[in-house]
C-alpha cells in the first residue's frame, strides 16, 4: 500500500495516539524515538512494525495485551502489523528481567504453545490486518558462518551493561554464551523484517536497541523503538506474572476476570486504563481528574475499568453480567443461584475437590487460601484444610469463584 493509495491520518493525532503510555529509559532516549517516529509518519506511509512473543507458555495475560493494544493502535492507523512468535528464540531462553536463564522448551512445547497465541491474540487484533510470522523460517536457516558475522556487529562489553548480567556477574551465577545470542537473534528478526518500529516491554530496551544496530551496519534505516511499562500485577507491586499468581490471563472466565480486576489497588486504576482499554488519552485525563477532585470515587472508577477489559475479552453483554455477579457475589455478599457444579462420591477430601474441579493446583495453595481466610464452606470459613465436604456444600474460592457439589 503507498501514500496515493491512502491517506494516512494526521501526524500530531497519530503521535499522540501512539506516545500514550510508552516509558523510555531516560528523557534523550525519549526525545529521540520521538522525533524518529515523527520523521516516518511524516511520509505518509504504512510503516512496518512488529513486536515479538515467546511461546513459552500456552496463554497469555494482560500484561502481554499491554503490547498487543499498541500494535491494534498502529493497525487502526492504517499501519502494518507483524505478531511474530519466536518459534526458534523460545529454545534459547531470554534471561530478560530474571536472574537466571529461562527454562528450555521442547520443540513439542513450543508447537503446542504456538498454536494457541494467535487464536488468543485476535481478541485484540484485526485478524484480517495481522500478519503472523516465526522467526524459526529464518533464524533456523542461519549457518555457524553466519552466525559468526553476527557476533562481529557487537562486544562483550555491550552485554554486560545489562544490569542482569553485571548482577549475575558480581554473584558469581553463571552466564552462557547462548544468552548473548538471544539479542542478536532478536535483532536479527529485526533486520528480516526491515521493521520501522519494534514494540516491547522496557525489560526489552537493550535488544530492541540491539536491532537498531544491526540493521544500521547492515544498510537498512534503523528501526523505531517504542517501549511499554511493565505491567503491575494484581497485587500492585511485582511484574504481573504466572510465576507470582498475581496474574489475569485474557481467557479467564469473565466473572473471574472483571473479579481479579476488582481487587487491584486503587493507586494503579490509571495505568490500566492507559495500558488495557481502548479509552483515548483524553479520556482517560478526565478519569484522572475526576478521581483526584473526589468526583469519581475508585470503586466506582474500578467497575468501569473491569468492565472495559472484560468487553474486550468477552463482549459488552458478558461484561454486564460479570459486573452484577460481583456486585451480587461480592459487594452484598449473595450466594448466586447459579454456580458451576462438580459431582462427588460421599465425603471427599477439600483439597481433592477443588483440584479436581481446577480451582487450585495444589495442597499449597489451599492452605494458603484457609490462612488468608479466602476460603468459604457453606458461607462460614474454612478453619482446616483437611476437612472434607459432599454433596450439598456451597465452596466459595477467593471473592468470586463458587463450586456447588453435588452426588456423582
Amino acid at each position: 500500500m503507498t501514500s496515493s493509495a491512502r491517506k494516512m491520518a494526521p501526524v500530531e493525532e497519530q503521535m499522540r495516539i501512539l506516545m500514550a503510555g510508552t516509558e523510555f529509559g531516560d528523557e534523550p532516549t525519549r526525545v529521540t524515538m520521538e522525533r524518529e517516529l515523527r520523521a516516518r509518519l511524516e511520509q505518509d506511509r504504512p510503516l512496518r512494525v512488529y513486536c515479538g512473543y515467546d511461546p513459552t507458555r500456552v496463554d497469555l495475560h494482560l500484561g502481554h495485551s499491554v503490547s498487543m493494544r499498541k500494535l491494534r493502535q498502529f493497525q487502526d492507523l492504517g499501519h502494518e502489523v507483524t505478531f511474530l512468535i519466536g518459534s526458534f528464540t523460545a529454545t534459547i531462553g531470554d534471561p530478560t528481567g530474571r536472574d537466571k536463564t529461562r527454562p528450555v522448551l521442547t520443540d513439542a512445547e513450543i508447537a503446542e504453545n504456538a498454536k494457541t497465541y494467535t487464536d488468543q491474540a485476535f481478541a485484540i487484533l484485526d485478524r484480517a490486518k495481522t500478519l503472523i510470522r516465526y522467526n524459526g523460517e529464518w533464524l533456523s536457516k542461519l549457518t555457524f558462518a553466519d552466525v559468526t558475522r553476527l557476533t562481529a556487529h557487537y562486544t562483550v562489553q555491550q552485554f554486560m551493561r545489562r544490569e542482569n548480567f553485571a548482577k549475575r556477574q558480581e554473584n558469581g551465577d553463571p552466564i552462557h554464551v547462548s544468552e548473548f545470542l538471544y539479542a542478536m537473534m532478536q535483532a536479527y528478526d529485526a533486520f528480516e523484517l526491515n521493521a520501522d518500529v519494534q514494540l516491547g516491554g522496557t525489560d526489552q530496551t537493550f535488544n530492541l536497541f540491539a536491532g537498531r544496530q544491526l540493521q544500521e551496519a547492515r544498510g537498512q534505516q534503523p528501526q523505531v523503538c517504542i517501549t511499554l511499562p511493565i505491567l503491575v500485577g494484581t497485587d500492585g507491586h511485582e511484574k504481573m506474572s504466572k510465576s507470582y499468581g498475581n496474574y489475569i490471563g485474557i481467557t479467564e472466565p469473565a466473572n473471574d476476570m472483571f473479579g481479579k480486576v476488582m481487587s487491584i489497588p486503587d493507586a494503579t486504576i490509571i495505568n490500566y486504563f492507559t495500558l488495557l482499554t481502548p479509552l483515548t488519552p483524553v479520556e482517560v485525563d478526565a478519569l484522572e481528574a475526576s478521581l483526584a477532585d473526589g468526583s469519581l470515587r475508585p470503586m466506582d472508577a474500578k467497575k468501569r475499568l473491569g468492565e472495559e477489559i472484560t468487553t474486550v475479552f468477552h463482549g459488552a453483554d458478558a461484561a454486564r453480567d460479570a459486573r452484577e455477579y460481583f456486585e451480587a457475589t461480592v459487594q452484598r455478599k449473595e450466594t448466586p443461584d447459579e454456580m458451576p457444579e462438580h459431582a462427588v462420591v460421599g465425603r471427599t477430601a477439600l483439597t481433592d475437590v477443588l483440584r479436581e474441579a481446577a480451582l487450585v493446583k495444589s495442597n499449597g495453595e489451599v492452605r494458603r487460601l484457609v490462612g488468608e481466610g479466602g476460603l468459604l464452606l457453606n458461607g462460614e470459613k474454612v478453619a482446616d484444610f483437611n476437612i472434607e465436604v459432599g454433596p450439598g456444600d456451597e465452596i466459595r474460592v477467593g471473592r468470586h469463584r463458587y463450586l456447588r457439589l453435588v452426588a456423582k
